[in-house]
């Protein structure tokens, strides 16, 4: 189920807009995986999203449309990327 959803929402037109450092638009959001005032961390199409920050606040969320605005001193977005190692046995890892 969870992975029709990502196709689905990948789908979905995919943009940051950042003004100021103070407030983010992001389109193509799926999900809201956690949020705090020093960090939001979400799921869009193009992959997982963290913003971090000071005094971060969601002003505006809307799943349906994959809408979000986030306010307050932004100072880093980084998108995340699953590595393949996490299904690797330990000793592949260890002997590359």
């Amino acid at each position: 189920m969870v992975k029709e959803e990502c196709v689905k929402s990948s789908k979905m037109p995919h943009c940051l807009a950042l003004d100021n450092r103070k407030k983010l638009s992001v389109s193509g959001v799926y999900e809201i995986d956690s949020y705090d005032e020093k960090s939001v961390v979400v799921y869009t199409g193009m992959g997982q999203l963290h913003i971090k920050g000071e005094n971060l606040n969601i002003k505006k969320l809307n799943l349906e449309i994959g809408e979000l605005e986030v306010t307050g001193r932004i100072s880093d977005i980084n998108y995340v990327e699953k590595s393949d190692n996490s299904c690797k046995s330990f000793f592949s890892k260890i002997f590359k």
